[in-house]
């Protein structure tokens, strides 16, 4: 039985010819990356046993070997980004398999198009992730204090007999709640808005919870951004001026790059 090709990435054919991948052990911790030139695309790869990384095998250590997947995710993820830093690479996601070189090469050559519009759009430019944290207790005194919608309500519940201003402080509570998560919302949008001006693309991500961030602060904001190599600059001095401007009022920044272009590639 044919082994295995697990698949990292696909770099152009002329870099490919210019410049050697780099002496990495692939998948297994045993044999080495080696390349398969596809026509214009060059394929990075490694051999893996069919047997002992068979499907059900694969499944089985993801869903019941968290030490095994951490370490493995970690290896493709390393691998990727030491390609990255040498060549334009289309990164593949974690675990991506062919049955023998023949049904790789198919796959690629049936989607050649795609692929060479996806280098033409990420040559030259670098995938940019940021993250806005908030403080909602500081940010929560803030909205209570000089919200119009909230101070228009407090006025009409002062005006209420005792019994009742009971039961509508607890709706208030909930409109401060309401009107807080609007303003992290609308503050967020518009530094996304500001800074796609210097990105080719921007892409709004889901957040983390706290429990995956391990932070105390709550995730806001999650986005990613392809950037032209000569803004990146201008791009992350842009980012350290909303800090410098907002950190007093509760909101935290962390950018993080240049990543692989998982997010602007069409395979991805």
């Amino acid at each position: 039985m044919d082994d295995l090709v697990y698949l990292y990435g696909l770099i152009p054919m002329k870099e490919a010819a210019e410049t050697s991948i780099p002496a990495v052990k692939g998948f297994d911790g045993k044999r080495d990356l080696y390349t398969i030139p596809i026509g214009n695309i060059t394929a990075i790869v490694c051999n893996l046993d069919s047997q002992e990384y068979s499907e059900e095998s694969i499944k089985e250590r993801i869903n019941n070997d968290m030490e095994w997947l951490q370490e493995k995710a970690f290896h493709h993820h390393e691998t990727v980004m030491k390609l990255s830093k040498i060549f334009t690479i289309i990164p593949l996601k974690f675990c991506t398999l062919y049955n023998n070189q023949g049904s790789l090469e198919t796959a690629v050559q049936t989607n050649e198009t795609k692929m060479l519009a996806a280098f033409d759009l990420i040559t030259g430019n670098e995938e940019w992730n940021l993250k806005i944290y908030s403080d909602d207790s500081l940010l929560k005194k803030q909205v209570s204090q000089n919200n119009p919608t909230i101070e228009a309500k407090r006025a009409e519940i002062s005006q209420l007999p005792k019994g009742k201003q009971f039961f509508e402080k607890k709706k208030l509570d909930k409109l401060v709640d309401s009107e807080l998560e609007e303003e992290k919302n609308k503050v967020s949008e518009k530094i996304h808005k500001h800074l796609k001006e210097f990105a080719l693309k921007g892409n709004v991500k889901k957040t983390w919870s706290n429990d995956v961030t391990g932070r105390k602060d709550n995730m806001t904001w999650n986005s990613v951004y392809l950037i032209s190599e000569t803004k990146v600059e201008e791009f992350l001095e842009q980012i350290q001026q909303f800090e410098k401007d907002m950190k007093e009022k509760g909101w935290q920044f962390e950018a993080t790059g240049p990543w692989p272009a998982y997010h602007f590639s069409s395979l991805s």
